[in-house]
């Protein structure tokens, strides 16, 4: 149950179940702390918090796949929201600089970006000639397509509905 509101972006209420009666005999478990560290973690959006927690309770978090796949994926998210917030205010930006804030490796770094912005999540190019990422300003998305469209959908009708009547007169 806390893993669940963890990852569904409520880490707020991790405390808030703890503090149920009903939960008041599992709060010491060394389990629920574990949980409650992810949690503070992931509030503060803190990696380096994030991979103290995994450390101090790797034997918690680590036994069960399940736990270990749901922890690798917030660790995923929370990754490209540090990178997306240091990113933001830049429109070419070092990636040495950026490992440097995060703290992590400057392969890692590369990598997610990368893979970040073939998800498009965050549009921008890579020059790894120079070391740095280009943000380009998010596009806005153009109606013109789509009233094409709708305009081709709707000639067509108009033919189909010009044959059937040609039909009738012959």
């Amino acid at each position: 149950m806390l893993l669940c509101k963890i990852m569904l972006n409520l880490p707020e209420d991790v405390t808030s179940l703890l503090q149920i009666k009903l939960a008041a005999r599992y709060v010491q478990l060394r389990e629920v702390d574990s949980m409650r560290a992810v949690a503070r973690a992931h509030q503060n959006r803190n990696l380096a918090e994030f991979e103290q927690a995994l450390k101090d309770y790797r034997e918690e978090l680590s036994t069960d796949p399940t736990i270990r796949t749901h922890l690798a994926a917030l660790y995923d998210t929370l990754l490209e929201q540090n990178l997306l917030r240091i990113v933001e205010p830049y429109s070419v930006v070092d990636i040495d600089h950026v490992a440097q804030v995060v703290g992590q490796g400057r392969a890692q770094v590369e990598a997610k970006l990368s893979q970040m912005i073939l998800d498009r999540i965050l549009s921008g190019v890579l020059d790894q000639g120079r070391g740095c990422l280009i943000i380009f300003d998010p596009q806005e998305e153009d109606a013109l397509y789509g009233d094409a469209i709708k305009t081709i959908v709707q000639v067509g009708k108009v033919v189909d509905s010009l044959y059937a009547k040609t039909l009738r007169i012959a």
